[in-house]
């Protein structure tokens, strides 16, 4: 009997969704990308990240173990994605897309030659490809020379277009907007978990509320107390909070794929006098970076004019990032 199940298949189904941004900004960002491939002699590029796919695309996957891919060529852009999505990605895709299944090893990459064909010079992220896929890559795609586009990639990606300008804003008046829920859940007796929840709750229904035609995901807060404060990454946890405890809040609201941040420390209580030293030496040095920026300022510039204050203060060796 044959064997009917493909290794891909195109499913155009339903209407195509409102994106992030309006055509004409993927459109300039295909022309801005093309421009370096031309540069660069490069036909055709394989983007494997889930910013590369999301910022060429429009479509922001859930890998879930799978590879995903946007091959971009000096005409098309098309996703690859599995089966297991459907006509999701698709929907969420500027252009075209192709899913693979799941019936062979390697479909993926059968499914990236159909739309590719055999690409002697084929660019790709080497920050994002793994050793194992480049391997299969050079070998189902008669590859012959990968070149590394993700520094080029990720310098256009640095420049902010209006659009993209508006939407981190609107982010940062919703992380404000879980800031405050956050605040107001602050009690003594109140756990991490319960606090962190209704900052979160409310960016969802702000986001929501903002982007009617949006995907809601990832869209979380970090809230720690006490010890918990010690790692700015430290996950939230059933702690209790105290009166007199340090707190670290941290919201983040996710839209469309952009990140926001909003980062604030906190007392219950009355601090201890060394604590509201550091803290207040902390503050001094964000208003002594605000001072700073202006056009032509540099970033290594500002960081060492506040390596300086901490020094001063005694607690440079203190700084654990930024």
């Amino acid at each position: 009997m044959a064997d009917t199940r493909p290794d891909f298949l195109v499913l155009e189904n339903g209407e195509k969704a409102e994106l992030p941004f309006a055509p004409e900004e993927y459109a300039a960002r295909l022309a801005r990308l093309r421009a370096v491939m031309e540069q660069r002699d490069i036909p055709v590029v394989l983007l494997t990240s889930m910013h590369g796919i999301a910022y060429y695309s429009g479509f922001l996957h859930c890998a879930f173990g799978r590879p995903y891919g946007c091959v971009v060529t000096r005409d098309r852009c098309t996703t690859v994605s599995a089966n297991i999505d459907a006509g999701q990605p698709w929907r969420r895709s500027i252009e075209d897309n192709v899913i693979y299944t799941d019936w062979k090893r390697d479909n993926y990459w059968r499914a990236v030659k159909s739309v590719i064909g055999t690409a002697a010079r084929l660019g790709i992220e080497a920050d994002h490809l793994t050793l194992a896929a480049e391997r299969t890559c050079r070998e189902m795609l008669g590859a012959e020379e990968l070149v590394d586009i993700a520094p080029d990639t990720m310098r256009l990606r640095m420049v902010k277009s209006p659009s993209e300008i508006a939407l981190i804003k609107e982010g940062a008046r919703i992380a404000d907007v879980g800031g405050w829920a956050i605040k107001e859940a602050i009690s003594e007796g109140v756990r991490e978990i319960d606090v962190a929840m209704a900052g979160r709750n409310a960016m969802e229904i702000a986001i929501a509320d903002a982007f009617p035609d949006a995907e809601y995901r990832d869209t979380w807060v970090w809230f720690q107390s006490g010890i918990n404060t010690d790692g700015a990454h430290n996950p939230v946890s059933g702690r209790r909070l105290e009166a007199g405890d340090l707190l670290s809040l941290n919201a983040f609201p996710m839209i469309n794929g952009y990140y926001t941040a909003l980062e604030r420390s906190l007392f219950l209580g009355e601090p201890d006098a060394e604590t509201l030293r550091i803290w207040q030496a902390n503050v001094a040095a964000h208003e002594l970076g605000l001072s700073l920026i202006r056009p032509g300022a540099t970033c290594s510039g500002i960081c060492a004019e506040i390596n300086r204050f901490f020094e001063d203060e005694g607690l440079l060796q203190f700084r654990s990032f930024g």
